[in-house]
């Protein structure tokens, strides 16, 4: 096999990787005050295609994805309001509710994109005791000082502050998403905790020696990470976006916390944006296109995954309903031989395929080089060379990768012209599963989220008498 290698954000170099331990991943994940549109999905399937990547190279992996329910600030900085509180007084429901409900749709469409659920998912608000722990250490050791409105890092006291992004202090002076606050000693100085304001009525607010408020956006992924991965752990993932501010952030203060001199994370890996100019505005959220709005249109959501795929991860992609129609009509035409090919995969591969696999290898090696990887996927559907027991074991390994559907999807499944096709029946089973469980427990808040979510994909829930519940699609 090929040896992989990764662009790493802090080195701005293309490296060998292969830790020999288990490799520790960690993702940041959304803040849970609206659906994420399709734009915040192209980050989870970055992320799935490294994980995809480790694993089929024989790596083990423990991935962890955090849920932001309390923390994030309306400016992505210290000043404005929490998403949270501002969403649940805009949508008329408590903080939590707003959050779960979100949550619950994030992962809907997580399995919808075929992303591996990964091995822990923690939410901030379970993790609060944690975070004024480590906050008292950093504020113990004088990297921080406080504030009315809240403990605030001293980034100047880190003479390597702004490395990830290759910006200094006075840089991020000049024009950073940072913010004035006032008493703030330096304009890249950011909240560690937020003291709630006199008279100020939050939902989500918890005692600390700092006065009862809400931990840092910032402060939650170092301590989550590292209470599931260890002080040290290999990669970390984001969107560029969070490179000038949030993981820069994250460094600064976990390095304090930890004052051993190593790096904190190995790798940072750091995915691109979509352009999605070409889409018009959702009609369901009066936001960015969504998951189930590509559904509406009749594309199946490996359609996207495709077209996320088509272009590098490092690279900018271009969204447009003609760019997925195209993409779809690529998709069909693999399937149309993957699929006619399908039958029982062949236990040693001839010469032929062997090159075929060997150039996958390569491709995915070379910084997960996915539109390389897809053009092999076409030449081996092409190679008439190859019996159909060797094309579906080709079809197997590549989606181990690709996650697009080769080894199961035929090129029908891919027209969604009925609620049956939004989603599968192990999704369904799922879902009334769950709900059976909160009605037990007599969550029935949680319950009826649920019959909601399963409404919106087209599923009707009956309830019998003993606590039983049966499905059907709605006609």
């Amino acid at each position: 096999m090929s040896s992989l290698r990764l662009f790493n954000t802090l080195t701005r170099e293309v490296a060998d990787f292969g830790p020999a331990r288990p490799i520790g991943v960690y993702s940041c994940g959304p803040t849970v005050y609206a659906d994420q549109h399709i734009g915040n999905m192209r980050a989870y399937v970055f992320a799935d295609t490294l994980k995809r990547v480790l694993l089929y190279e024989g790596m083990a992996v423990r991935h962890v994805i955090n849920i932001t329910d309390v923390g994030h600030l309306t400016s992505d900085a210290d000043t404005g309001d929490d998403k949270l509180e501002a969403a649940a007084r805009s949508e008329n429901r408590s903080a939590w509710e707003i959050a779960e409900g979100y949550t619950a749709e994030f992962m809907t469409d997580l399995r919808r994109l075929r992303v591996i659920a990964p091995d822990v998912w923690c939410k901030a608000t379970d993790h609060i005791e944690h975070m004024i722990a480590f906050a008292t250490a950093l504020d113990d050791r004088g990297w921080c000082y406080r504030l009315p409105s809240g403990l605030y890092f001293d980034t100047s006291k880190d003479g390597r502050y702004g490395e990830l992004a290759r910006l200094g202090l006075a840089g991020q002076r000049e024009g950073a998403r940072v913010d004035v606050v006032e008493g703030k000693r330096t304009g890249s100085d950011f909240a560690v905790w937020r003291t709630s304001a006199p008279g100020e009525n939050r939902q989500m607010e918890w005692d600390s020696p700092w006065g009862r408020g809400a931990p840092g956006w910032h402060l939650e992924c170092s301590v989550m990470s590292m209470e599931y991965l260890g002080e040290h752990f290999d990669i970390h993932t984001g969107g560029v976006d969070h490179i000038p501010v949030h993981h820069t952030n994250e460094i600064a203060q976990s390095q304090a916390y930890l004052g051993d001199g190593k790096p904190w994370v190995g790798w940072w890996l750091h995915g691109e944006f979509i352009n999605l100019s070409g889409a018009k505005i959702s009609k369901s959220t009066g936001g960015g296109v969504l998951v189930r709005d590509l559904i509406d249109r009749g594309y199946h959501p490996l359609t996207y995954r495709l077209l996320l795929l088509q272009a590098h991860y490092r690279s900018q992609a271009e969204f447009s309903w003609e760019a997925m129609t195209a993409a779809r009509t690529r998709l069909r035409r693999l399937l149309d031989r993957l699929a006619a090919a399908r039958t029982v995969p062949a236990d040693d591969l001839g010469p032929a395929a062997l090159r075929h696999l060997e150039a996958f290898d390569e491709a995915v090696c070379d910084d997960l080089g996915t539109p390389k990887a897809l053009a092999v996927v076409a030449a081996a559907a092409r190679d008439e060379s190859l019996d159909d027991a060797e094309l579906t074991a080709l079809a197997s390994r590549f989606d181990e990768v690709l996650g697009i559907g080769l080894a199961d999807l035929a090129p029908a499944d891919l027209d969604l012209t009925s609620a049956q096709a939004r989603v599968s029946v192990d999704e369904v089973e799922a879902l009334v599963a769950e709900r059976g469980k909160a009605r037990a427990a007599k969550d029935f808040a949680r319950s009826d989220l649920l019959r909601q979510q399963l409404a919106d994909l087209g599923v009707t829930v009956e309830d019998h008498p003993g606590g039983t519940s049966s499905w059907r699609w709605a006609t």
